[in-house]
């Protein structure tokens, strides 16, 4: 370019230069003003922030604990069911589910600010060096492990341990006047998922599952088979409480149900396609007549189970509206050991319904809030009071309906049993007396009461020693008031309280439910189904009179 031409361009630059360093000037004489400009994508734009402020930000910060404490409240602006867990917590809520766990292999029970052993796993850690049920632990490796600050949760962390470890236990005994020292190696700790297995009468099988773990389908496969060896016709399998597990177990589970090619479940999302899961016919309890009990606490997998047996019309549903989750999570570990559970599905029945109840983003508070509302609205003890949407309704394969939109709707209603409150029973059950009673009561008796091998035998037993009018004197002397007639109308749900608890302690979970199973009004019902050989659902009344139809037409054309 020629001198003129760049003597004409000159006065221009100048200006620019000018303007530019007038606005750097600026920028700099007012450090209180900066701004940074941002250009990322919003996905990136975290990231950003969490940068600028540790590179800007006018106090030192800890970014870890920032990151720890922001990620929560992001993770809750998703659906209820997505959920962020630290790594203090990761390994307790991860283990939930697993076969086993490592620790020392007792059952306790906190009271009074010290850690009483209910009972020791057998051949665990604990039973080898000689500890015993209704031992105190005082000490933990030498210091003392008792005051208000010991709660379920420190217990649990402190007794759990890497395999292979140990921990010395400082024993309180009665009747020994010194602490006992016991050093327990941990070890493997099996977690059953299966609480009870028994024959009700003669015919008839009962199994309640828990949860839905890694060894839940073995277990299952386990408990039909010792049915089935002493002649059990039919099943109630128990899911009241149960709150699920994984997909792929109760998947397992449910073939074992079904004929070939059934739908079991399909998933779907965003992200993924839809994905159905089919029995492939090999299930070996195809034939055998079942009933599968759930409530308001049955949830996940516990709804797949009831909703694959329900909609393709394998068995009867007895009990209450299910929970409501229809989503599915992936678990995502980071390096840390934290954990993301993250919704990636819903899942839908085979008859093409999601059982997911509604919710707000971000408004995990009212969507807890809804066991509350059905109490409220009644519907705990009343069918009638459940609102359907008739846009949700959908067929079962023999055509009889089914609704989404909240839960499994079990085919027979049994509503909750009524329990007449009144200031007495309020009392004694917000102040916990009835279970600080029966752990005594246990605690003192345990080797009378230990001569007793089943909970008919022990229930005997109790009936004769005056249980109640023993709790009512305990009552009195942690200062609730006597008010005869109330005690008097709390009297059957006390006493039948105070015996469960007692069987539990002392002969373990099984004797335990089928003491309640005896007076479960659901229970008794899904019995009554079995014996009169109703388990299998009829198609309805229109689809029975079209097939007859069909059946009549057909006949007459063959004889022609």
């Amino acid at each position: 370019m020629s001198k003129r031409k760049w003597s004409v361009f000159t006065p221009i630059i100048a200006a620019i230069c000018i303007v530019i360093g007038v606005i750097i000037g600026m920028y700099y004489a007012s450090p209180h003003n900066k701004s940074i400009f941002i250009t990322q994508t919003p996905t990136n734009k975290l990231n950003s922030i969490i940068r600028i402020i540790d590179e800007n930000y006018v106090d030192t910060v800890d970014m870890s604990e920032l990151v720890e404490d922001a990620l929560p409240h992001i993770i809750s602006e998703l659906d209820p069911h997505s959920v962020y867990i630290p790594k203090i917590y990761a390994e307790e809520v991860g283990s939930e589910l697993d076969s086993s766990f490592s620790g020392v292999g007792i059952q306790f029970t906190i009271q009074e600010d010290t850690i009483y052993v209910n009972s020791v796993v057998k051949q665990g850690p604990s039973e080898e060096v000689g500890i015993i049920a209704g031992d105190r632990i005082i000490t933990v490796d030498d210091s003392l492990f008792v005051g208000s600050k010991i709660n379920n949760r420190v217990a649990l962390r402190t007794l759990k341990g890497p395999k292979g470890t140990q921990v010395k236990l400082g024993i309180q005994r009665s009747g020994e006047p010194d602490l006992l020292n016991f050093v327990v190696t941990r070890g493997d700790i099996p977690q059953n998922t299966i609480d009870a297995t028994y024959m009700v009468n003669d015919k008839i099988g009962y199994i309640q599952l828990s949860k839905f773990g890694r060894t839940t389908y073995v277990e299952l496969i386990n408990s039909m088979a010792l049915l089935l060896y002493q002649n059990c016709e039919g099943v109630i399998i128990d899911l009241r409480g149960n709150t699920g597990g994984y997909l792929d177990i109760v998947a397992k589970i449910v073939n074992e149900f079904l004929p070939k090619e059934r739908l079991i479940v399909f998933t779907e999302g965003r992200k993924m396609g839809r994905q159905n899961i089919y029995s492939n016919g090999s299930g070996g309890f195809q034939n055998i007549p079942v009933v599968i009990l759930i409530d308001e606490a049955s949830a996940s997998s516990s709804e797949i189970f009831a909703a694959a047996i329900q909609d393709n019309d394998r068995g009867t549903i007895i009990g209450r509206r299910s929970f409501g989750k229809g989503l599915v999570q992936q678990e995502i570990a980071f390096n840390d050991s934290s954990l993301l559970r993250l919704t990636i599905a819903r899942y839908y029945t085979p008859s093409g319904r999601s059982i997911q109840r509604p919710y707000t983003k971000g408004d995990k508070q009212e969507y807890q809030m809804d066991l509350l509302h059905r109490i409220e609205h009644g519907e705990l003890y009343s069918k009638d009071s459940i609102k359907l949407d008739d846009s949700l309704l959908y067929h079962t394969l023999n055509g009889r309906e089914v609704y989404g939109g909240g839960g499994v709707m079990p085919d027979i209603f049994v509503p909750q049993d009524m329990i007449e409150t009144n200031t007495y029973l309020n009392e004694v059950l917000k102040r916990r007396l009835i279970l600080q009673f029966s752990f005594q009561y246990t605690d003192k008796n345990r080797e009378k009461l230990s001569q007793y091998t089943n909970e008919e035998e022990l229930e005997k037993y109790l009936l004769k020693q005056h249980i109640f009018d023993r709790f009512v004197q305990f009552a009195d002397s942690k200062g609730v008031q006597r008010r005869n007639l109330l005690i008097n109308k709390s009297k059957d749900f006390i006493e039948r309280t105070l015996f469960s608890n007692i069987i539990y302690n002392i002969l373990g979970i099984e004797a335990h439910i089928k003491y309640i199973n005896k007076a479960d009004s659901t229970f008794q019902k899904a019995l009554e189904v079995l014996e009169k050989g109703e388990s299998f659902p009829k198609p309805p009344a229109e689809k029975l009179a079209t097939t007859d139809e069909t059946t009549k037409k057909g006949s007459t054309t063959v004889s022609k």
